[in-house]
């Protein structure tokens, strides 16, 4: 990690971003992978309890965001425009956002978790793990979440990417370590089950907090100090606010609108769950790569217009995207052409492995698609021009991908082909809107600084 000592963030180029947001998103699929794996050698019930509570962490997580995102974007701006005071304003009013989030949410989930599994008829044992998980990692957790968020979106910003890496690689590995002592008693220990395992994963969050906080200060050109806090104007979370709110919304609607489409999915069979499930698995790694170059094309566009140089950026994220485009059909290409070989490490069931071919041949539709919307839309939220491609975003989500799934799937009896479809062009049409939107150049008058 020594490597990164001094960064220039508007001379970083979008490899050096993109790459390690790449192979950190490619460890933390791979880490989850191996949590539910052995979690499922402990006791079913508690990967449904685990994975049931999820959900909830998401939306946890989600609100932890609306500070993240907002704070990356308008510290990017400040940053390009060289106004590195304000940038550490930037960086005191997210730590006072985030702790009242965390608190917040702590508060809830120790109060509140109980009743709210109660609604839900589920056996005994899986309601107890659920809870165990969710009050441990949610509650007490929450507040270490929260700052290991805030502290590697800075990082992020600030340029430091291979930190962030390093750091996620080593907080997952202590996970992982803790899971194996929680879950299969090595050295004389005794088996904690769910609960050792939820202690294991604040434990990881702990030692990433401490260790992004050793970075941060290790780094002399980020302004991260608690010092001076009551002195932060208004403005500076309003700023965050008004760009953090918006993104964690069209977020939200986005993954409510997949779980209605999974309902969808649930009455089509066995069958067809088990296929969207393997093809998700699958395709999830030919879109973390355009997500990887639509995270670093945000803050590249955050330094241009904050610099005063929106031409670069325009000229630029044409190229970004020509690359993401281009890289996530090479790797749906592969899939297609290695689509046995793979399939067959899941199921050998040939009524099931067949609708999953299908659907991976429809993946080229949707996920040229999705490359589009992944790298256009941060860029577009990095110049600041945030309520448009949320707006369309939520029309678009549920006119067409949610209804579009209702209508091809179930009503005209497509199938899974019917829903990918739809799927495929409410990221195709979305894609299409947000470049004529970048090509308009109106983001151009939406800078923050």
């Amino acid at each position: 990690m020594n490597s990164q000592k001094s960064v220039n963030p508007g001379t970083v180029s979008l490899l050096t971003l993109a790459l390690p947001i790449f192979l950190e998103s490619l460890f933390r699929m791979l880490v989850s992978s191996i949590d539910t794996f052995m979690l499922s050698s402990y006791a079913q019930e508690a990967v449904a309890g685990v994975g049931m509570v999820a959900q909830y962490m998401f939306f946890i997580q989600l609100l932890f965001t609306i500070v993240c995102t907002g704070s990356s974007i308008v510290l990017a701006q400040y940053l390009g425009a060289d106004r590195k005071k304000d940038a550490g304003l930037i960086a005191q009013a997210s730590t006072i956002l985030i702790l009242m989030l965390a608190l917040l949410m702590t508060l809830l989930v120790l109060t509140g978790s109980w009743w709210l599994l109660s609604l839900y008829p589920l056996e005994p044992k899986v309601r107890l793990y659920a809870w165990q998980y969710f009050v441990i990692f949610g509650g007490f957790g929450s507040v270490f979440i929260a700052f290991n968020m805030l502290q590697s979106t800075v990082l992020r910003t600030y340029g430091y990417t291979r930190d962030t890496m390093y750091i996620s690689i080593i907080a997952n590995l202590i996970n992982v370590l803790g899971n194996s002592l929680a879950l299969y008693g090595w050295f004389g220990l005794p088996v904690t089950g769910v609960a050792g395992v939820a202690v294991s994963s604040v434990v990881s969050q702990i030692a990433a907090v401490l260790m992004t906080r050793w970075r941060i200060k290790s780094h002399h050109s980020i302004l991260f100090k608690a010092e001076g806090w009551r002195n932060v104007p208004a403005s500076i979370y309003r700023k965050i606010l008004e760009i953090g709110v918006p993104s964690a919304g069209e977020a939200l609607s986005y993954n409510v609108g997949q779980i209605v489409i999974m309902a969808m999915v649930t009455t089509l069979g066995t069958y067809a769950m088990s296929a969207q499930v393997y093809a998700q698995t699958l395709v999830r790694f030919v879109f973390v790569a355009a997500m990887s170059i639509g995270n670093a094309a945000q803050i590249k566009t955050g330094y241009f217009v904050g610099a005063r140089q929106p031409e670069s950026a325009y000229k630029r994220v044409f190229m970004y995207q020509l690359a993401g485009t281009m890289i996530s059909f090479t790797l749906v290409l592969l899939l297609n052409l290695f689509k046995q070989p793979l399939i067959g490490i899941f199921t050998h069931v040939k009524e099931i492995a067949q609708v999953t071919y299908n659907m991976l041949f429809v993946s080229f539709y949707v996920e040229t698609g999705r490359s589009i919307n992944l790298i256009t839309i941060p860029a577009l939220k990095g110049a600041g021009d945030v309520k448009f491609p949320v707006m369309v975003g939520i029309v678009s989500m549920w006119g067409l991908g949610v209804f579009g799934a209702w209508l091809l799937g179930l009503h005209f009896s497509l199938g899974m082909v019917g829903i990918w479809l739809a799927v495929g062009t409410d990221e195709t049409i979305r894609g299409i809107i947000m470049l004529f939107r970048w090509k308009s150049k109106r983001w151009m008058a939406k800078a923050i600084v």
